[in-house]
């Protein structure tokens, strides 16, 4: 079976997904997703790891914690496989503190509010994104 092409913007399948869902941060998840898809016209989404996740040119770096109702979570990574990376770990760009880091090499944005902290979650999702590119080459 050949594996689907990666390709950006909205995905049917995270639409069908959410509709099964009735998640109590349903509006928050919807705003991060057209946030997240905003931040750069290359960024795709799909469901992996039976939830939201994004991508960018083919290398998956984001995924909606879907356990968490009471506020929204999301694991940013650099693929299902634990990369090496240098003793301080990655490096971030994030002035409110939005991420812990549960391993050197992924972080976990934890936000109450989508609208509130638009501007920190794009902030944090475009430095990362410059990881991902830079893992690639």
């Amino acid at each position: 079976m050949a594996k689907k092409a990666l390709t950006p913007g909205r995905a049917p399948e995270v639409d069908a997904l959410l509709a099964t869902l009735q998640h109590p941060l349903e509006g928050h998840i919807e705003a991060l997703r057209a946030l997240v898809l905003g931040v750069d016209p290359r960024i795709g989404e799909g469901v992996k790891w039976n939830a939201p996740s994004f991508h960018l040119t083919g290398a998956w770096f984001a995924t909606v914690h879907l356990r968490s109702t009471d506020v929204l979570k999301v694991v940013l990574h650099l693929g299902a496989q634990v990369r090496a990376v240098g003793p301080e770990g990655l490096v971030v760009d994030d002035p409110t503190g939005l991420l812990t880091w549960p391993a050197k090499d992924r972080a976990l944005l934890t936000v109450a509010d989508v609208g509130q902290a638009h501007r920190a979650i794009e902030a944090v999702v475009r430095s990362w994104i410059a990881l991902v590119e830079g893992s690639a080459s």
